[in-house]
């Protein structure tokens, strides 16, 4: 507005027609709400209006949409409108998710506030700075027709008789209509901004970002843990057996060759292959184990625990098998804790237990060594916290001097496919 060239751009007419669609949309939705309004009223006694009552509640969606596509006359920065996903398919969980946000109720506040308020003073700064110096422009013509030359009513409020008085009233409402260009530009700006802080605030637009965020976050987490396990299954099915036939021909050929300096080359070569074969099942074993894979996370720990060399007791109730994601990450904590036990405790036993409740899985890692257990001192457990982190967990340690240590760890997650205890 403070540029020369204002009066002849094309703001003052869209600052025009934005409000003037404000007017406009703010009766219909005026009459949409209290419309809706007296049926749930009327139908409240029959208890069917109770439920219709969400209609009204979900009133101010379609006026968001609509302010949204409106502000572009007048704001050319986009106004997001993003609302939660669902996190089931279907109209309950739809209805569910919208009740509970933010974004719905201040919709509805806004939509309340523009039927009840805002339009009407759209409607008034049209009139005045709009209608009423287009009348007294029109003055000359409503002259020369309707009061064929002799007599125009000017804003219905007095009368002109001479086309001097016409001509003038028409130049006065030429400078009436430059001002009132401002007027509406005024309007229209600090309109476009209330809409703008009311519907499409940054905490709304924060908590999106936030939410896609961990949707990406979760997304990355599913495609590592589908690499370790493809190079998990490469190793074991492809480099393994190279080395499992490396072994068994060099055994065989120790039995064809005399004793002697090339039997005992092929002994030492039969040794290291060996070795080399011990080290690749350790490794895949790391990568990705396949009794996780096969039998799940009670089986898993419990091979763990047989392997640590430090007694350990494992005590789990899981009815059933959480995502691929959270079983992978609550076993090597599993892991990286009993490996802490093993070197840094001087425990004489441990203990592993945990279950499903209340929508959480949680671990529990329990020794009796010495404690002073120091995330800050090369142990993993900083590593720990950021992988369980990533999954939307929570990691506890506690550990005094003279212990015990306790780690407990918790995931969000439903159990799906039932556990295999075969194993």
């Amino acid at each position: 507005m403070s540029r020369p060239g204002f009066l002849l751009s094309a703001w003052p007419l869209r600052s025009a027609a934005y409000l003037l669609t404000g007017a406009v949309t703010g009766v219909a939705a005026l009459a949409g709400l209290v419309t809706a309004a007296a049926v749930c009223g009327v139908l409240a006694v029959v208890l069917v209006g109770l439920p219709l009552l969400v209609v009204v509640a979900l009133g101010g969606i379609p006026v968001a949409w609509a302010e949204r596509h409106r502000l572009r006359l007048v704001d050319r920065t986009p106004v997001s409108g993003r609302h939660q996903v669902p996190a089931a398919p279907g109209l309950r969980a739809w209805l569910t998710t919208r009740l509970r946000e933010q974004a719905t109720w201040r919709e509805l506040g806004y939509a309340l506030l523009f039927a009840g308020v805002l339009w009407p003073v759209d409607a008034l700064v049209v009139t005045a700075a709009l209608l009423f110096p287009v009348s007294m422009v029109a003055t000359p013509l409503l002259m020369a027709t309707a009061g064929d030359g002799h007599e125009a009513k000017v804003l219905k409020q007095w009368t002109v008789t001479t086309w001097p008085a016409a001509f003038g009233v028409a130049v006065l409402g030429v400078l009436l209509m430059g001002a009132g260009a401002y007027v509406l530009g005024t309007a229209a700006g600090a309109r476009a901004g209330l809409t703008r802080l009311l519907i499409a605030s940054r905490e709304g637009e924060l908590g999106a970002e936030v939410l896609e965020l961990a949707r990406s976050r979760a997304r990355l987490v599913d495609a590592f843990e589908a690499e370790r396990r493809r190079i998990e299954r490469d190793l074991h099915d492809g480099a393994q057996q190279r080395l499992v036939a490396l072994t068994m021909v060099l055994a065989l050929a120790r039995l064809d060759v005399p004793p002697g300096p090339l039997a005992d080359q092929l002994d030492k070569a039969h040794e290291e292959a060996g070795k080399a074969l011990a080290e690749l099942r350790e490794l895949i074993h790391g990568i990705h184990p396949k009794v996780l894979t096969d039998y799940g996370l009670h089986a898993a720990v419990a091979d763990a625990a047989d392997r640590c060399v430090v007694p350990v007791d494992v005590d789990l109730e899981l009815p059933g098998r959480p995502g691929r994601a959270v079983e992978s990450a609550a076993y090597f904590v599993v892991c990286e804790a009993l490996a802490n036990v093993a070197r840094h405790s001087g425990a004489d036993r441990a203990r592993v237990s945990g279950g499903h409740r209340d929508g959480r899985l949680f671990l529990e890692v329990r020794d009796d060594g010495r404690g002073g257990a120091d995330p800050s001192a090369g142990s993993g457990l900083v590593g720990l916290a950021d992988r369980v982190s990533v999954l939307d967990g929570r990691l506890v340690l506690t550990s005094p001097p003279d212990g015990p240590t306790l780690l407990r760890v918790e995931f969000p997650c439903e159990l799906t496919e039932p556990a295999d205890r075969s194993a």
